[in-house]
Order: C-alpha cells, then structure tokens, then sequence
C-alpha cells in the first residue's frame, strides 16, 4: 500500500461537497425560533426550504458517515422527522441549523451501531460475501482508508469528515459537536497522526 495517506480519495465520491458553509454557534436568533416554531407546527414550506438550502449538504455527511447513499438519504429523513418532534423544545443554545446538524450526525451514529449490530447477528456467509462485492466495485484504496475512518471512535471520524473531507472550519464543527474549537483542532490533529500511522503499518 502506498505510504501517503490520500484524503482526496473519498473527497470525489458521489455526493460530497466542499463548498457550501453551516452558519456556527451562535446567538439565537428571532429568525432561528421562528424556524423551529414553524418546524414543531410541520409547515412543509419551511421544510422544503431547509432541504433546498441544506439537502445536498447533509446527504453529502451522511454518505460520509455511512458508506453509501441510500442510508444517507435515511439517514437526512429520519433527521427531519426528528426536527419536527423536537423542535417544540429547541432552547436555542446553538442556532438551529448547529443544532439540525447535530441531530444528522447523532442519527448516522445510531444508524452506524444499528448496522454493526445486524452485521454482528448475521450468517457469517453473508458477511463474507457482502465484503467481496464491496472490493469488486470500489478501490482498494479508497476501501483501505474507508475502512480505518470506520474504525475510528465516533467523535474523530465525525471531526475528520467534517474538516477534511467536507471542509467545514473548526467553529462549525465546535458548534455541531458542542466541543471548543480547540478541541476540534486537537483531535483533528491526532486523528490525522494515527491514520497515517496505521496506513504507513498497513503499507509495510
């Protein structure tokens, strides 16, 4: 395996974007509490609007999570009917966008530890040749680095995808994380070193 670490790998797969921006944690505002009154009564306008402004930026972390784009797709449904349940409560800590962006990557983790748990149950015949489809179709590559991103604690893979693979900045993943910024560039920091140590060890 080459040794350098290849980031831009997973940066071209189907759905991910780097250009677009999640406003940070931030004072809340009056349009912020309309937005979740307007939310909690399920105005589908305002749902439509959120998708058509952030749709394509949530599957694109999601997929970025999960693997592939039909559970991203559940995975940004599922986060929208979580909204409209709870957007009653939302106490305006964060502002909402910060906030319906926690409860994405929160439901990929519970999508994430409901596969492993299905994996974990199912025929170890299935499993075998589950994985042998996945490597006739994507790159050895591409699969190497995915699968040491999945075997990552859930807050590195998150801060990791985020930054280098959305390219979110550090106040926009402090906000989502409800971490400080410094944090986030701590664990970016030694995320990036244990993955290309383990690359490195895989290469040899």
């Amino acid at each position: 395996m080459d040794a350098s670490l290849n980031i831009d790998s997973l940066r071209d797969l189907p759905g991910t974007l780097t250009n677009l921006t999640i406003t940070p944690q931030t004072p809340t505002s009056e349009d912020d509490l309309r937005l979740a009154r307007a939310c909690a009564d399920g105005s589908s306008e305002v749902f439509a609007a959120i998708y058509a402004s952030h749709g394509e930026r949530m599957k694109s972390i999601a997929f970025n999570h999960l693997g592939n784009i039909s559970d991203a797709e559940d995975a940004v449904q599922e986060t929208f009917l979580k909204v409209h349940r709870a957007a009653a409560g939302y106490n305006g800590e964060a502002s909402f966008m910060t906030w319906l962006y926690r409860i994405l990557i929160n439901t990929c983790y519970d999508l994430l530890r409901k596969r492993s748990r299905r994996i974990r149950e199912a025929p170890i015949d299935d499993v075998v040749a589950g994985s042998r489809a996945a490597h006739a179709v994507d790159d050895v590559k591409r699969m190497a680095l995915r699968k040491l991103l999945n075997e990552l604690p859930e807050q590195r893979r998150t801060v990791f995808a985020l930054f280098e693979i959305e390219g979110l900045s550090h106040a926009e993943i402090a906000g989502i994380l409800d971490i400080t910024e410094g944090n986030s560039k701590w664990i970016l920091f030694s995320t990036k070193k244990q993955l290309q140590e383990q690359w490195k060890a895989g290469g040899s």
